[in-house]
Protein backbone atom coordinates (compact mmCIF):
# COMPACT_ATOMS: atom_id res chain seq x y z
CA UNK A 1 0.00 0.00 0.00
CA UNK A 2 2.78 2.45 0.83
CA UNK A 3 3.32 4.35 -2.41
CA UNK A 4 7.05 4.85 -2.86
CA UNK A 5 8.88 8.16 -2.56
CA UNK A 6 8.57 10.28 -5.70
CA UNK A 7 6.27 7.81 -7.46
CA UNK A 8 3.23 10.11 -7.71
CA UNK A 9 3.19 13.21 -9.92
CA UNK A 10 3.75 16.35 -7.81
CA UNK A 11 0.20 17.66 -8.37
CA UNK A 12 -1.33 14.38 -7.22
CA UNK A 13 0.95 14.19 -4.20
CA UNK A 14 0.01 17.74 -3.18
CA UNK A 15 -3.71 17.12 -3.69
CA UNK A 16 -3.72 14.01 -1.48
CA UNK A 17 -1.75 15.91 1.15
CA UNK A 18 -4.34 18.68 1.14
CA UNK A 19 -7.18 16.15 1.35
CA UNK A 20 -5.58 14.41 4.35
CA UNK A 21 -4.64 17.50 6.34
CA UNK A 22 -8.11 18.35 7.78
CA UNK A 23 -8.59 14.79 9.03
CA UNK A 24 -5.20 14.80 10.73
CA UNK A 25 -5.81 18.19 12.37
CA UNK A 26 -9.18 16.99 13.63
CA UNK A 27 -7.52 13.81 14.85
CA UNK A 28 -4.91 15.73 16.83
CA UNK A 29 -7.70 17.56 18.66
CA UNK A 30 -9.55 14.31 19.33
CA UNK A 31 -6.37 12.66 20.60
CA UNK A 32 -5.62 15.60 22.88
CA UNK A 33 -9.13 15.45 24.35
CA UNK A 34 -8.83 11.71 24.94
CA UNK A 35 -5.48 11.99 26.70
CA UNK A 36 -6.62 14.92 28.87
CA UNK A 37 -9.91 13.29 29.83
CA UNK A 38 -8.48 9.79 30.30
CA UNK A 39 -4.71 9.78 30.97
CA UNK A 40 -4.97 6.04 31.60
CA UNK A 41 -5.57 5.59 27.87
CA UNK A 42 -1.93 6.38 27.09
CA UNK A 43 -0.71 2.79 27.26
CA UNK A 44 -3.54 1.48 25.10
CA UNK A 45 -2.98 4.30 22.61
CA UNK A 46 0.69 3.36 22.44
CA UNK A 47 -0.18 -0.29 21.96
CA UNK A 48 -2.58 0.58 19.13
CA UNK A 49 0.09 2.66 17.41
CA UNK A 50 2.70 -0.08 17.86
CA UNK A 51 0.28 -2.68 16.44
CA UNK A 52 -0.17 -0.54 13.34
CA UNK A 53 3.55 0.14 13.00
CA UNK A 54 4.59 -3.50 13.22
CA UNK A 55 1.91 -4.93 10.93
CA UNK A 56 2.23 -2.25 8.26
CA UNK A 57 6.02 -2.67 8.18
CA UNK A 58 5.66 -6.29 7.00
CA UNK A 59 5.67 -5.57 3.28
CA UNK A 60 5.26 -7.96 0.36
CA UNK A 61 6.22 -6.88 -3.20
CA UNK A 62 3.12 -6.19 -5.28
CA UNK A 63 2.27 -3.34 -7.65
CA UNK A 64 5.27 -1.44 -9.01
CA UNK A 65 5.79 1.62 -6.82
CA UNK A 66 3.78 0.11 -3.97
CA UNK A 67 3.49 -3.09 -1.92
CA UNK A 68 1.07 -5.28 0.03
CA UNK A 69 0.97 -5.67 3.80
CA UNK A 70 -1.44 -5.70 6.74
CA UNK A 71 -2.38 -2.25 8.04
CA UNK A 72 -3.25 -2.77 11.71
CA UNK A 73 -5.54 0.26 11.72
CA UNK A 74 -8.80 -1.56 12.46
CA UNK A 75 -7.90 -2.14 16.11
CA UNK A 76 -7.18 1.51 16.87
CA UNK A 77 -10.27 2.67 14.99
CA UNK A 78 -12.49 0.34 17.03
CA UNK A 79 -10.90 1.32 20.34
CA UNK A 80 -10.47 5.08 19.90
CA UNK A 81 -12.52 6.00 16.80
CA UNK A 82 -11.16 6.91 13.33
CA UNK A 83 -10.07 10.52 14.08
CA UNK A 84 -7.51 9.30 16.62
CA UNK A 85 -6.39 6.58 14.21
CA UNK A 86 -5.67 9.28 11.61
CA UNK A 87 -2.99 10.66 13.94
CA UNK A 88 -1.57 7.28 14.95
CA UNK A 89 -1.47 6.20 11.32
CA UNK A 90 0.22 9.42 10.21
CA UNK A 91 2.91 9.05 12.88
CA UNK A 92 3.43 5.44 11.81
CA UNK A 93 3.76 6.35 8.14
CA UNK A 94 6.11 9.25 8.89
CA UNK A 95 8.47 7.09 10.95
CA UNK A 96 8.38 4.32 8.37
CA UNK A 97 9.25 6.79 5.60
CA UNK A 98 12.13 8.27 7.60
CA UNK A 99 13.53 5.14 9.25
CA UNK A 100 12.59 2.23 6.99
CA UNK A 101 12.42 3.85 3.53
CA UNK A 102 8.89 2.43 3.45
CA UNK A 103 6.64 4.90 1.65
CA UNK A 104 7.95 8.44 1.37
CA UNK A 105 7.58 12.06 2.37
CA UNK A 106 6.25 13.25 -1.01
CA UNK A 107 3.65 10.46 -0.99
CA UNK A 108 2.86 10.79 2.72
CA UNK A 109 -0.48 12.52 2.08
CA UNK A 110 -1.66 9.78 -0.28
CA UNK A 111 -0.56 7.02 2.08
CA UNK A 112 -2.19 8.75 5.05
CA UNK A 113 -5.46 9.13 3.16
CA UNK A 114 -5.64 5.44 2.22
CA UNK A 115 -4.28 3.78 5.37
CA UNK A 116 -4.96 6.25 8.19
CA UNK A 117 -8.24 7.81 7.02
CA UNK A 118 -10.24 5.80 4.47
CA UNK A 119 -9.43 2.36 5.89
CA UNK A 120 -10.18 3.18 9.55
CA UNK A 121 -13.42 5.01 8.72
CA UNK A 122 -14.68 2.15 6.54
CA UNK A 123 -13.69 -0.49 9.09
CA UNK A 124 -15.27 1.43 11.96
CA UNK A 125 -18.49 1.97 9.99
CA UNK A 126 -18.80 -1.78 9.39
CA UNK A 127 -17.98 -2.50 13.04
CA UNK A 128 -20.65 -0.08 14.31
CA UNK A 129 -23.26 -1.32 11.84
CA UNK A 130 -22.74 -4.93 12.89
CA UNK A 131 -22.72 -4.04 16.60
CA UNK A 132 -26.04 -2.24 16.28
CA UNK A 133 -27.40 -5.33 14.54
CA UNK A 134 -26.56 -7.46 17.56
CA UNK A 135 -23.65 -9.34 15.99
CA UNK A 136 -21.20 -10.79 18.59
CA UNK A 137 -18.26 -8.54 19.37
CA UNK A 138 -15.48 -10.70 17.99
CA UNK A 139 -17.28 -11.14 14.68
CA UNK A 140 -17.62 -7.36 14.37
CA UNK A 141 -13.93 -6.92 15.24
CA UNK A 142 -12.95 -9.37 12.51
CA UNK A 143 -14.98 -7.62 9.83
CA UNK A 144 -13.91 -4.17 11.02
CA UNK A 145 -10.24 -5.07 10.64
CA UNK A 146 -10.87 -6.97 7.40
CA UNK A 147 -12.69 -4.05 5.77
CA UNK A 148 -10.18 -1.47 7.03
CA UNK A 149 -7.41 -3.44 5.33
CA UNK A 150 -9.21 -4.01 2.02
CA UNK A 151 -10.54 -0.46 1.69
CA UNK A 152 -7.00 0.86 2.19
CA UNK A 153 -5.91 -1.02 -0.89
CA UNK A 154 -8.98 -0.07 -2.89
CA UNK A 155 -8.16 3.59 -2.26
CA UNK A 156 -4.50 3.02 -3.16
CA UNK A 157 -5.65 1.42 -6.42
CA UNK A 158 -7.75 4.52 -7.14
CA UNK A 159 -4.80 6.79 -6.36
CA UNK A 160 -2.50 4.88 -8.71
CA UNK A 161 -5.15 4.66 -11.44
CA UNK A 162 -5.73 8.42 -11.29
CA UNK A 163 -2.01 9.07 -11.56
CA UNK A 164 -1.29 6.44 -14.22
CA UNK A 165 -4.37 5.78 -16.39
CA UNK A 166 -4.12 2.98 -18.92
CA UNK A 167 -3.25 4.28 -22.43
CA UNK A 168 -6.12 2.32 -23.96
CA UNK A 169 -8.82 1.97 -21.33
CA UNK A 170 -8.03 5.00 -19.17
CA UNK A 171 -8.84 5.18 -15.47
CA UNK A 172 -11.18 2.15 -15.42
CA UNK A 173 -8.62 -0.11 -17.05
CA UNK A 174 -5.85 1.02 -14.75
CA UNK A 175 -8.09 0.58 -11.70
CA UNK A 176 -8.92 -2.99 -12.72
CA UNK A 177 -5.23 -3.71 -13.28
CA UNK A 178 -4.00 -2.29 -9.98
CA UNK A 179 -6.91 -3.72 -8.00
CA UNK A 180 -6.49 -7.15 -9.56
CA UNK A 181 -2.80 -7.31 -8.72
CA UNK A 182 -3.38 -6.14 -5.14
CA UNK A 183 -6.20 -8.64 -4.64
CA UNK A 184 -3.89 -11.66 -5.07
CA UNK A 185 -1.97 -10.85 -1.90
CA UNK A 186 -4.31 -8.51 -0.06
CA UNK A 187 -7.41 -10.64 0.40
CA UNK A 188 -5.50 -13.38 2.29
CA UNK A 189 -3.67 -10.68 4.26
CA UNK A 190 -6.97 -9.00 5.19
CA UNK A 191 -8.36 -12.30 6.47
CA UNK A 192 -5.19 -12.91 8.48
CA UNK A 193 -5.29 -9.40 9.91
CA UNK A 194 -8.91 -9.82 10.92
CA UNK A 195 -8.09 -13.04 12.80
CA UNK A 196 -5.05 -11.47 14.48
CA UNK A 197 -7.08 -8.46 15.56
CA UNK A 198 -9.66 -10.78 17.13
CA UNK A 199 -6.88 -12.51 19.04
CA UNK A 200 -5.53 -9.17 20.32
CA UNK A 201 -9.03 -8.06 21.32
CA UNK A 202 -9.53 -11.28 23.27
CA UNK A 203 -6.31 -10.60 25.16
CA UNK A 204 -7.44 -7.04 25.88
CA UNK A 205 -10.76 -8.33 27.18
CA UNK A 206 -8.79 -10.28 29.78
CA UNK A 207 -6.09 -7.74 30.64
CA UNK A 208 -7.74 -4.33 30.06
CA UNK A 209 -11.44 -5.01 30.46
CA UNK A 210 -12.06 -1.82 32.45
CA UNK A 211 -10.54 0.27 29.64
CA UNK A 212 -12.68 -1.48 27.04
CA UNK A 213 -15.80 -0.77 29.10
CA UNK A 214 -14.86 2.90 29.36
CA UNK A 215 -14.23 3.06 25.61
CA UNK A 216 -17.62 1.47 24.90
CA UNK A 217 -16.23 -1.70 23.33
CA UNK A 218 -17.38 -3.93 26.20
CA UNK A 219 -20.50 -3.37 28.29
CA UNK A 220 -21.59 -3.91 31.87
CA UNK A 221 -24.71 -5.97 32.52
CA UNK A 222 -26.10 -5.43 35.99
CA UNK A 223 -23.28 -5.41 38.51
CA UNK A 224 -20.96 -7.58 36.46
CA UNK A 225 -18.87 -6.98 33.42
CA UNK A 226 -20.20 -8.92 30.49
CA UNK A 227 -17.84 -9.88 27.72
CA UNK A 228 -19.79 -9.51 24.55
CA UNK A 229 -17.14 -11.52 22.84
CA UNK A 230 -19.19 -14.58 22.06
CA UNK A 231 -18.32 -16.21 18.80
Amino acid sequence: MHIAEGFLPPLHAAAWGAASAPFVVHGVRALSREVKANPESTLLLGASGAFTFVLSALKIPSVTGSCSHPTGTGLGAILFRPPVMAVLGTITLLFQALLLAHGGLTTLGANVFSMAIAGPWAGYAVYRLLRRSGVPLMVTVFFGAFVADLVTYCVTSVQLALAFPDPGSGFAGALAKFGGIFAVTQIPLAVSEGLLTVLVMRLLMRSSKADLIRLGVAKITGSKTKQEAAV
